[in-house]
């Protein structure tokens, strides 16, 4: 499936076209998500903490969105914060990763989104380590691992 959008491009620093897929692929895309990733990726759902799939994963790699593949994350980055999520203090380029305010469950938070489908990811705080001091706190669900890339 090609992901580009070849009337306008839209190219991140990394190198990645970030262009909106088109509806037929999306749906494609939805279509084989099962109950749970729809529930956190389309309905802004969060997983139980500390039973994610990729919460103990410390091979080296690359985090991608689950629904377009989009690079979000380097496993250099990655870190344990004890909250029982998989949790990053830099993503893998910053125009990947859109930020929305979330006011739900009576709490004012910044929701994170992948910049291609809008899937939801997470929440991001600034509880982070250093270097950024930001705590990416990631569902595995809206993920997929790439080892070695």
């Amino acid at each position: 499936m090609s992901l580009s959008n070849a009337a306008s491009p839209n190219i991140s620093a990394s190198g990645h076209d970030l262009s909106p897929l088109g509806e037929e692929e999306l749906q494609a895309r939805i279509a084989q998500l099962n109950d749970e990733e729809r529930r956190v990726i389309l309905h802004q759902g969060t997983e139980s903490p500390f039973c994610g799939g990729l919460l103990a994963n410390k091979a080296s790699g690359v985090y991608r969105c689950r629904l377009c593949e989009l690079p979000l994350f380097r496993s250099s980055a990655k870190f344990e914060s004890g909250t029982g999520w998989p949790s990053f203090y830099q993503t893998f380029d910053p125009a990947h990763v859109r930020t929305v305010r979330d006011v739900s469950h009576g709490m004012i938070r910044d929701e994170i989104r992948c910049a291609r489908c809008d899937g939801h990811l997470g929440h991001v705080f600034d509880d982070g380590p250093l270097p950024t001091g930001q705590r990416y706190c990631l569902n595995s669900v809206s993920l997929t691992f790439v080892e070695g890339e």
